[in-house]
């Protein structure tokens, strides 16, 4: 830690030395970076952001896997480190939809690895926490290795253990960019070159972003936090003098490391159904409340941090305490803690205090490298929970090229910095949407969960006709998209026998006309709006050369046809799948998802290319139809001009061609296993496009079909989906998609990928489907083989064609053979499985083929 002036060089520089700084730094060092140093306004440790205030508890379960990951690694390195009490953490249900939710809880830990998690009966819980009211509560969750962090020792730690340069009291005043690239970083106290540098100032996020001119979306949030009194129920413990605090430590005049340490055996605790948590500082407990409307702070207005002063800190506001603001509460903060936790009825308080913590739209991180600017990097949004895993995987991700941790390489795109589209960096936008997370943040989120706020954001040219057709619109990266249609409510007695009913949770937000959308694809013909997915023009005399470089499989096709392909990092591991047709000599489409796809897949491949090629990310320039089912060569024969036989336009082609007026481009691709293709057309053309192909097929019984239908069809195929099926946690050959690679031609990640395949993959995909049950399988749910966990559910599914309840993961390679008996846990009930060979519809690729 130094007072002196700061270098004139460093190869990275960290701004913000609080847990995720100090965790980047610690971790770039170990790894071997050698000219690192981290910067932060306030004094060192005590910085006086987040990382000061928080409360320390750590409850490492999560529905995420990345989260869950990070958390269990930040709570074992902390652990080794002397700074973190692994007391065991407790959530406990005061309604009968909480029991079923901390159910799920125990399936999400078993999934992701977490040890022995279980739920408790009243009297367990009380066990552990006997001042809890035991009659005010139905049960509890316990996961034995969650507790709490001393986080001033935690950052005192990381910076003396680390060999980066540490200097406090230095603002950062500009960030210097020249040529897409980072080049330096000014302070008040001289000037850094640099050439990478790392964004971990949270609260102050949105600032630095706009130093760059980037708008990140991250929105500053007041969360209450209080420290009662003595209580006399906790005198006379074992307990010793120490930092009882775990972050609390700020600088003016409340000395509150005066109090004395908890009991080592004092779970830290949950009260979800009311949006509480609780911890014991010694002879008092800590109360902590989401329990109030959303305080959000304009992120303009964070102020700076001093010896005197902590910017992240505001007047605690009594009446979001004692009055039920929270709009999905009807009881407040104090009167729900009077009910469970009796003995701090009528306390006083000796701290109180609205500590700021920031919030996404989405609820998670922002990490990794900025899109916009080369050796721009963001570890942001992040709790001390899981901030010594995502340094890690930064550091990672920043020496090595692959994001990883000591277990294995992770997935990103969840948290990719890149996920977010233009419309997220609107202040009113990412504040509304950071509030909405900070209401739910304890809330029972229903599966297809969708927010009424900042809709409309997004529409495909054929939106007017699809809410005509009664579209049920969900929104995802700002698309309206059709999930079913209210106008094929007629197709559900028509196959009603074939369509199970589906209960409980795994029902919810579900229509039974996503299944007769699909069996009516089977049958006839379907239209579905693709407009969402993205288009990637590659052109240039090097643009053949440069995708055989980032694409795995040999790129070398002629005009006219259309390649699938996976597009791997350098470890090896699935940034992408991409479908890409020539469309000419030198000219590429390059087709990916939708969601967070266009912004990660497109800015990399950009990133990549050389000067000789152009690269042109169509986001929004085109518009898509698939057209798909046995009937779909019969309506497109009549609105073209062009060979649509199979002889003149056979599978994994394309051409342009004519649909009425209207020009396009063809692919003969289909993602449902179906006869069929997509159909892209400049915007402009989107109506034209919809209304002539719909006329067209009015005698065919042509109807539109939503996402509910697409998936279920894709699943019983068996294609991957992206950020589902297949990620970077995987590779092609663990993915079952040895066709997708060709070990001849010369790809990013190929070293890795032959060294995979000679030394053998420990996990492979595998299908599964159910025994002797209708229900639906939900995603993170454990496989198990003989009460041992093995694996856990990707994507879950029934295929209606089939017949079959189906869902699939990865097992170890011994365990993915067909025919091997598995059993699966969802939602607390264990259901038989047996792993199928794949693909379960049309496996001879008949339809497809026809």
């Amino acid at each position: 830690m130094s007072t002196d002036s700061v270098p004139g060089r460093a190869e990275t520089v960290v701004i913000g030395a609080g847990a995720v700084g100090c965790s980047v730094a610690y971790h770039l060092t170990e790894l071997g970076a050698d000219d690192v140093v981290a910067l932060d306004q306030g004094p060192l440790p005590v910085t006086g952001g987040s990382s000061t205030h928080a409360p320390g508890i750590m409850f490492q379960t999560s529905p995420s896997k990345i989260q869950t990951k990070t958390a269990h690694y930040t709570s074992r390195l902390l652990k080794d480190a002397g700074v973190y009490d692994e007391v065991g953490g407790i959530e406990v249900a005061r309604s009968e939809e909480r029991m079923d939710f901390l159910q799920r809880r125990v399936e999400w830990a078993t999934s992701y690895g977490l040890p022995e998690p279980r739920l408790l009966e009243p009297e367990e819980v009380t066990e552990h926490l006997p001042l809890l009211d035991e009659d005010e509560i139905l049960g509890g969750y316990y996961s034995p290795t969650d507790g709490r962090v001393s986080g001033t020792d935690a950052l005192q730690w990381y910076i003396e253990q680390s060999s980066a340069d540490f200097y406090g009291h230095t603002e950062v005043t500009d960030i210097e960019v020249s040529g897409g690239e980072i080049r330096a970083v000014e302070t008040n106290r001289g000037r850094i070159e640099c050439d990478r540098c790392v964004l971990a100032t949270n609260n102050w996020a949105y600032q630095t972003g706009q130093m760059v001119g980037l708008d990140l979306p991250i929105a500053p949030v007041e969360h209450q936090y209080v420290v009662t009194e003595p209580l006399e129920e906790l005198q006379g413990g074992d307990s010793t003098p120490g930092d009882a605090t775990a972050g609390l430590d700020v600088p003016g005049d409340r000395n509150i490391t005066e109090f004395m340490a908890q009991p080592p055996d004092r779970p830290v605790g949950r009260d979800q159904d009311h949006s509480l948590y609780f911890r014991t500082h010694g002879d008092g407990y800590g109360l902590g409340s989401y329990n109030h409307e959303p305080l959000v702070v304009d992120p303009d207005e964070m102020g700076k941090n001093s010896d005197e002063s902590q910017a992240s800190v505001h007047s605690f506001t009594e009446k979001h305490w004692t009055k039920p603001t929270h709009p999905n509460r009807e009881t407040s903060a104090e009167q729900a803690f009077d009910e469970l936790l009796p003995a701090t009825q009528d306390k006083d308080f000796r701290v109180t205090e609205n500590g700021i913590f920031v919030y996404t739209p989405d609820g998670m991180p922002v990490v990794g490298e900025t899109p916009q600017i080369d050796g721009l990097w963001t570890g942001l949004a992040i709790w001390w929970t899981h901030s010594g895993g995502y340094g890690r995987i930064l550091a990672e991700w920043m020496e090595n090229g692959v994001p990883r941790l000591p277990s294995g390489p992770v997935d990103t795109g969840s948290i990719h910095v890149a996920r977010f589209e233009p419309h997220a960096g609107n202040k009113q936008y990412f504040m509304d949407r950071g509030g909405l997370r900070y209401q739910q943040v304890y809330s029972i989120v229903e599966p297809r969960f969708q927010p009424s706020d900042h809709r409309g954001l997004r529409e495909s040219p054929f939106h007017r006709q699809q809410a005509e057709l009664d579209a049920e619109f969900y929104q995802s990266g700002g698309w309206e998209t059709a999930q079913w249609f209210g106008s094929n409510e007629d197709l559900v007695s028509k196959y009603e026998d074939r369509i199970p009913e589906q209960e409980g949770w795994q029902g919810v937000n579900r229509s039974p006309i996503e299944a007769a959308e699909h069996l009516h694809t089977r049958e006839s013909v379907s239209m579905y709006d693709m407009t969402s997915f993205s288009s990637i023009m590659v052109e240039g005399e090097d643009a053949g050369a440069f995708l055989q470089r980032i694409c795995s499989n040999d790129m070398d096709v002629g005009v006219g046809r259309v390649r699938y392909t996976t597009m791997l990092n350098e470890g090896g591991n699935v940034l992408a799948d991409l479908t890409v047709a020539r469309l000419g000599e030198d000219e590429y489409m390059v087709t990916t998802g939708g969601g967070n796809s266009p912004g990660i897949h497109g800015s990399w491949i950009e990133r990549h290319a050389p000067d000789t090629v152009s690269v042109t990310v169509e986001e929004s320039a085109k518009c898509t139809v698939g057209l798909w089912g046995p009937k779909s060569r019969l309506l497109l024969q009549r609105v073209t001009d062009a060979d649509v036989s199979n002889d003149g336009f056979p599978y994994f082609g394309c051409k342009r061609i004519f649909v009425g007026d209207v020009p396009a481009i063809a692919l003969r691709v289909s993602y449902v296993g179906e006869l069929g293709w997509e159909l892209w057309a400049p915007a402009e053309y989107g109506r034209k496009l919809w209304e002539t192909l719909w006329e067209a097929g009015s005698d065919l019984d042509v109807r539109p079909i939503g996402d509910g239908a697409l998936e279920s069809m894709r699943l019983e195929k068996g294609f991957r989906l992206w950020g589902t099926d297949i990620d970077t946690d995987v590779n092609p050959l663990e993915a079952g998609l040895p066709f997708a690679v060709d070990l001849d031609t010369d790809f990013i990640g190929k070293e890795a990928l032959a060294e995979a395949k000679e030394t053998g993959i420990d996990d492979q995909v595998a299908c599964l489907t159910l025994d002797d049950s209708t229900d639906i399988m939900l995603s993170g749910r454990p496989v198990f083989d003989d009460g041992d966990a093995r694996g856990y559910v990707q994507a879950g599914g029934y295929g209606y064609s089939v017949g079959e309840s189906i869902a699939y993961t990865y097992l170890p390679s011994e365990y993915a053979d067909a025919g091997t008996s598995v059993q699966i846990q969802c939602e607390g009930e264990t259901y038989d499985a047996t792993v199928s060979d794949e693909p379960l519809f049309d496996p001879g690729r008949d339809k497809i083929l026809r």
